[in-house]
């Protein structure tokens, strides 16, 4: 389903009082992480004006256009998950952009994604998120998958699961594995269905203005990888355990 704004206050416009309010910054130069999710915005206003802005959450919102974005540079995370937007052209010019959500809109075709496919540093995007019962009307085509991948190469997540990059494999093994039970189950042996694993984690949109060094980052991102295998591994013990059990009562 496509999530639709958020009840309560609406016809808010940005405005540099609201941006000097929220961040506490004088200057709006200096604004590198910004929260406005779920306050009626309907007009991004003077938002452009952030050019250092490096994360942006405006989740639950009213937003249908995005031009005030296209001068925000330097953007990598953004979060746009239940507006009411159909047309993406305005973020073509941001180059930097890594990580875009933009489950619970109105994008209608393929063809509205187009206008992202020179984003080279795209890794992750967002169009529907099963746990908020968040889409858009594109995600009902058949060849939504095989498109997604057509026009975006490259991406390393689609939706929460891993297209390449980093632990696609063992997660394509998982989920195989995830099946095995199921498919004892429906033949009328007893056992445990496995949840849903999300694969961007609880608080990833949160944003916490600290600049991190370079260093800062290759470590942070070192334990990241170590967390996530230890995670991988022990969700595939876990299955193998539950299959071993499912199996063993069905003999």
């Amino acid at each position: 389903m496509e999530a639709k704004g958020r009840p309560g206050n609406e016809n808010v416009k940005i405005t540099v009082q609201m941006l000097k309010s929220k961040t506490g910054q004088f200057d709006l130069e200096s604004i590198l992480f910004l929260k406005l999710k779920n306050i009626g915005i309907c007009n991004l206003g003077c938002i452009g004006d952030c050019v250092n802005l490096e994360r942006l959450d405006l989740s639950g919102n009213d937003i249908s256009n995005l031009t005030p974005l296209a001068s925000l540079k330097l953007l990598t995370a953004l979060n746009l998950s239940a507006n009411r937007i159909s047309n993406l052209d305005a973020l073509h010019s941001c180059e930097n952009l890594q990580n875009l959500n933009l489950s619970g809109n109105l994008i209608s075709s393929v063809d509205a994604l187009r206008s992202l496919s020179e984003l080279k540093n795209l890794e992750t995007i967002r169009l529907k998120d099963n746990i908020c019962n968040f889409s858009n009307p594109v995600c009902m085509n058949t060849s939504y998958r095989s498109a997604m991948l057509e026009i975006f190469p490259k991406i390393k997540v689609l939706d929460g699961e891993r297209m390449s990059g980093r632990g696609s494999d063992l997660y394509q093994l998982c989920k195989d594995m995830d099946s095995s039970p199921k498919e004892v189950c429906s033949s009328g042996a007893v056992g445990e269905r496995l949840g849903p694993k999300k694969w961007v984690e609880d608080g990833y949109w949160e944003l916490k203005p600290v600049r991190k060094t370079q260093s800062d980052e290759a470590v942070e991102q070192f334990y990241n990888i170590l967390k996530e295998c230890r995670e991988l591994n022990n969700k595939a013990a876990d299955v193998i355990a539950r299959t071993d059990r499912t199996l063993s009562s069905t003999k």
